[in-house]
């Protein structure tokens, strides 16, 4: 059975799952962000290589994906942190799991 835009039904959820962190920086902020509140200036540093531009524009994706909020605190200048939500903590299996894949995937490819 097909569903939305062709695509099959029992493959939709993951679809769905990879557009809400698909890209490069994506899962690295979350990863980021699961050691606590962060600022713009400290995660651009952990994401090593993110420009702010990109950074901005991700952070705003994941946030209209419920998986990060922002929150403004009333100081001059305005500090503003990002913290990751209960349903983007959801993901860290996902990404522990990734982790390992990963390192497997090095040893299996690369022989490191």
């Amino acid at each position: 059975m097909l569903t939305e835009g062709g695509c099959p039904k029992n493959i939709l959820s993951i679809k769905d799952a990879l557009e809400a962190v698909e890209g490069r920086w994506k899962l690295l902020i979350l990863f980021a962000l699961s050691g606590g509140p962060r600022r713009f200036k400290q995660l651009a540093k952990e994401v090593n290589g993110i420009t702010d531009k990109t950074l901005s524009k991700e952070l705003k994706l994941l946030e209209s994906n419920k998986l990060i909020t922002r929150q403004v605190f009333d100081t001059f200048p305005p500090t503003v942190e990002y913290t990751i939500t209960e349903h983007g903590k959801s993901l860290e299996k996902v990404i522990e799991e990734l982790h390992y894949w990963g390192l497997a995937h090095r040893k299996e490819v690369l022989g490191k």
